[in-house]
């Protein structure tokens, strides 16, 4: 807890250093908040200085759980001192909002923040975001959850049985990536027109799959410079992918990348849902609501294709942005909108939701279930790139699944006993444990969150947390035979 406080007050230094570029007036609340954030991590690294430093098995949840916690009540800090958001629970929903990468907000008015609060803010998403990739990649596997167990042994690095080193080569490996990745298109976003303030606040957001934009307008406000929503939706593809695949392309390995079931799958999904949004957007959709203009003629047709291509991108992969209000483009790509939010970006990315690795096991054994029904006596296993699932990896994707749905229902309801009308209620019990960010009802795209009631951000900031954190993270600590002597 010690050293991710210290680091976090260190990211929290960059925003300083920003908010004294920019002379926006905050350079010292914000070092205040730095300061202090350093001192307390510093406090607990000092008061157990003495305790062994393993770390078994029940200590990595409490690790995880508590670290997103205790970065997330750090991270309130900055908007405090600087009154930017001087309500602790406004200012604990942004913060955990922006950890989780989910992106919402309860600001009304992005635009009038200074600088330094808002590439604190962006910086909040890309901490988060590298942060769930290492999870991911290199720790969920060790505690046995969440499924990752299937693209851990791909990871690159020294051979399983060598732990620590590979577990620390990788994450290297990904920091590099990642941090690439953010450079490139902060380059590209400024080449393209974007200041290079919004080029560097979008680049941490997209990498992130966050979505938290320096514009009321969100990526809406570049309607009319369509390179740079271009730009954008390459990256939130790229981010929606393994990072892991990243590496492999790197290497030269690309049939490796061509060969990954996930992968293609993907893709095909981001295609063919882009294709029927589009279609339906050219001649049924609002055309002032994607901000298609007027005549049929080829710049609405690369208007409504880049609109649906942007849109689809930044719900399936959780990021977020908005290039225009989806939940006004039919209802039938309303329901389609709604139902893309289960389904989530690749396992080893930084995107949210189920992801597309738990959908294919489970429709395959789904048929596999078929087939064993009409052969009981056929060995028949589940396969996922060629090598066979172990059923306790299927188990434990079923389980997660059911865990997931239960989560968003009782997560509905609660919204719903609020006070919430029914499609704000399941859009944002949805939108908050898939860390999408727009929602549906009063939570729409052009809307925000500040409107819910004071439990109701509560409650939407701890299903933002279990859903960042593969759910099995954090409920399993809210069972009593966790904190049991063994």
């Amino acid at each position: 807890m010690g050293l991710l406080l210290l680091c976090n007050g260190g990211f929290m230094m960059l925003a300083t250093i920003m908010s004294w570029a920019y002379k926006d007036g905050v350079t010292l609340q914000i070092m205040l908040a730095s300061l202090t954030t350093m001192f307390i991590g510093i406090s607990f690294m000092f008061i157990t200085r003495k305790h062994k430093k393993e770390i078994n098995k029940r200590e990595g949840y409490i690790v995880v759980t508590f670290g997103w916690i205790f970065m997330s009540l750090s991270g309130t800090l900055p908007y405090m001192f600087t009154d930017a958001i001087p309500n602790f629970t406004n200012a604990f929903f942004e913060t955990m909002s922006g950890y989780t990468t989910t992106g919402s907000t309860i600001l009304e008015d992005i635009e009038i923040l200074p600088h330094g609060v808002l590439f604190w803010r962006s910086l909040t998403h890309w901490i988060g975001g590298m942060g769930i990739i290492v999870l991911a990649i290199a720790i969920l596997p060790l505690l046995g959850i969440g499924g990752m167990q299937l693209f851990a042994a791909e990871a690159p690095g020294p051979s399983a049985d060598k732990l620590h080193p590979r577990i620390t080569d990788t994450a290297k490996r990904l920091w590099l990536i990642y941090v690439g990745y953010t450079a490139i298109e902060t380059l590209l976003l400024t080449v393209a027109g974007m200041s290079f303030f919004d080029a560097i606040n979008h680049a941490l957001s997209t990498l992130s799959t966050g979505g938290f934009s320096t514009k009321n307008a969100s990526v809406a406000y570049w309607n009319d410079q369509p390179i740079i929503q271009y730009i954008i939706i390459v990256f939130m593809y790229l981010a929606g992918t393994n990072f892991v695949l990243s590496y492999f392309g790197f290497k030269g390995k690309v049939q490796k990348i061509l060969k990954d079931q996930e992968f293609i799958w993907y893709s095909v999904f981001v295609l063919s849902f882009t294709l029927i949004a589009a279609v339906i957007i050219y001649f049924e959709a609002d055309v002032t609501a994607s901000s298609i203009a007027h005549p049929l003629v080829w710049g609405e047709a690369e208007g409504a294709f880049r609109h649906a291509l942007f849109q689809v991108l930044a719900v399936i992969t959780t990021t977020g942005f908005v290039s225009a209000d989806f939940t006004m483009w039919t209802m039938f790509l309303t329901v389609l909108f709604f139902g893309m939010m289960f389904l989530g970006g690749s396992a080893g990315s930084t995107s949210g939701g189920v992801k597309v690795v738990r959908h294919l096991i489970m429709i395959r054994n789904g048929i596999m279930e078929f087939k064993r029904t009409l052969h009981p006596n056929a060995i028949l296993p589940v396969r996922y790139n060629k090598k066979s699932v172990s059923q306790e990896i299927v188990f434990n994707i079923l389980g997660f699944f059911i865990l997931y749905m239960l989560a968003f229902i009782i997560g509905a309801v609660v919204l719903g006993a609020l006070g919430l009308d029914f499609e704000t209620a399941i859009g944002g019990a949805a939108s908050s444990l898939g860390n999408v960010g727009p929602a549906f009802g009063q939570l729409s795209p052009v809307d925000n969150f500040n409107g819910l009631p004071m439990i109701g951000k509560w409650w939407c900031s701890f299903l933002m947390l279990i859903g960042r954190l593969e759910l099995f993270t954090v409920l399993i600590l809210l069972t009593p035979f966790f904190w049991r002597n063994q």
